[in-house]
């Protein structure tokens, strides 16, 4: 048998013994009332001519006996049902070897399971080298239960799927999944979780098509995973390329500022994943840049954070060689084995300022200049009965409280609102440097001019409802080169 079984259990075993009764033996009167009657001298003279050829009659007939008890023992003959399984040594080992099969079985099965097979065995003296392993018997004990076959069982993440009476058509299935993934350069095709094939006993009703094994194989499920942001991604195209609708991407990164995303930033998204995935090592050879490196160099002619580019940086050109890892497909890692470079990079050059900055010029960051709730987004909106473009945010504040310029800068605008920007009422404007401006609407007074430089967080304005506003608020507004856009993308 092909595996081991376990837990001794007694059945009933019929052994009819075949008996043979044994030769009687003489007694001593009778051995001597048969002795021939000789006189004692040619009887002396008798035995001493005999002795030797006596001696080697009972040497040989010893040795034949030594030679015959290594060549003949006992034996027992096994059949089931009528069938004959040929010789073994012991019967406790038959009844031991049934028990074994019906442990097993019950084990298999989930229920107790009793052999019902007519099993005897019968003793004859044979030779030894007929006598054969009790697994023979074992193995054919196994094969009379109809609700239990040898199969090829296959085992993922220690969970058994099903089992295969066709090992061929398992093989080529699993084979096909990979497949699609297999090209010219690939050198390594796993399955990223365990799996085995193994062959076992198992019950019949563990039997599986290879379609719906397929199709247990393949299927995808929803798990949340990490998402890292990438240059020139936005939080809507990220939900539409898997699959998602924003609001669902923010139910899972609710403290997530849409607008304002950063490279590198880790984001949860639902993918579907698939119940077994396939990695693959390719080897590739393939051209492709050099990195540039960049050396910094003081100058104290420019302020603390502007940097200047001396001498650009040019990339070089080289052949590499890279072993490249892919999930289901997906690049997940790539190891340069070597590299030939062509062209050699030309490194960048660029000078970092040290002058120290003065209070009133731009950070580079904003802060909000009030702390309230937005009673109005950016973006369309309905409002005094119609559907309009609302070019800022709107947070609410009580009357008279402090505005703050959310950056250093130039006021270039301090006044009441006219022509297109009648609706502001009191407003300001600041310069922050590189084309961005920021726009404080609806003030109830002002604290600063035109022509003034102003330090971040320094208050220029005050909270009021004047222009076209509903309460006392603060209408807060960026644009980028004299274009409106959100202000969620640079308020922390």
């Amino acid at each position: 048998m092909d595996e081991s079984l376990r837990y001794p259990y007694r059945v009933p075993v019929h052994a009819p013994v075949k008996v043979r009764s044994a030769p009687r033996l003489r007694t001593k009167r009778e051995r001597v009332w048969r002795l021939p009657h000789l006189a004692l001298p040619n009887f002396l003279e008798r035995r001493s001519r005999l002795q030797p050829i006596v001696f080697l009659t009972t040497a040989l007939s010893l040795t034949a006996a030594g030679v015959l008890g290594t060549l003949y023992g006992p034996g027992y003959r096994v059949s089931v049902d009528g069938v004959d399984l040929g010789l073994v040594d012991s019967p406790k080992a038959v009844v031991a070897a049934a028990a074994r099969v019906e442990d097993r079985a019950s084990e298999i099965l989930g229920y107790d399971y009793d052999l019902n097979q007519d099993i005897s065995h019968s003793f004859e003296v044979c030779l030894r080298e007929d006598v054969k392993p009790i697994t023979d018997v074992e193995t054919y004990l196994f094969d009379q239960i109809g609700e239990v076959m040898k199969t090829s069982v296959l085992t993922v993440k220690g969970q058994m799927l099903g089992a295969a009476d066709n090992d061929a058509a398992l093989t080529a299935m699993l084979e096909g999944i990979k497949a699609p993934y297999i090209t010219e350069n690939t050198v390594l095709a796993e399955f990223v979780e365990p799996l085995s094939v193994s062959r076992e006993y198992t019950a019949t009703s563990a039997i599986r098509s290879i379609d719906s094994l397929r199709e247990m194989l393949t299927s995808n499920s929803l798990e949340q995973v990490d998402y890292t942001v990438r240059a020139g991604d936005t939080f809507s195209a990220i939900a539409n390329s898997n699959g998602m609708r924003v609001a669902e991407l923010q139910l899972l990164n609710p403290d997530v500022n849409i607008d304002r995303l950063q490279i590198g930033q880790t984001l949860t998204i639902s993918k579907a994943v698939p119940f077994l995935s396939v990695r693959t090592v390719d080897n590739v050879t393939y051209d492709g840049p050099v990195a540039f490196e960049v050396k910094e160099i003081t100058d104290d002619s420019m302020y603390q954070g502007n940097k200047r580019v001396v001498t650009p940086g040019v990339e070089g050109w080289a052949t590499y060689n890279a072993d490249v890892t892919s999930i289901n497909g997906e690049e997940t890692e790539r190891v340069i084995n070597s590299t030939q470079v062509h062209t050699e990079p030309v490194t960048q050059v660029v000078a970092v300022g040290t002058k120290p900055r003065p209070k009133t010029m731009a950070t580079g960051s904003f802060q909000w200049p009030i702390y309230g709730k937005i009673t109005s987004g950016y973006g369309n909106r309905y409002i005094f009965g119609s559907t309009s473009f609302h070019s800022g945010i709107d947070i609410n504040g009580y009357y008279g409280q402090p505005i703050a310029a959310a950056d250093g800068g130039k006021v270039v605008y301090a006044g009441t609102g006219t022509g297109s920007y009648w609706s502001y009422g009191n407003y300001v404007v600041i310069d922050h440097e590189n084309g961005l401006q920021t726009i404080y609407a609806h003030c109830s007074s002002l604290v600063v001019r035109a022509g003034e430089r102003v330090y971040k967080g320094q208050t220029i304005a005050k909270v009021g409802s004047t222009g076209r506003s509903t309460g006392n608020h603060c209408h807060f507004q960026v644009k980028v080169n004299g274009t409106t856009v959100s202000p969620y993308k640079y308020l922390p």
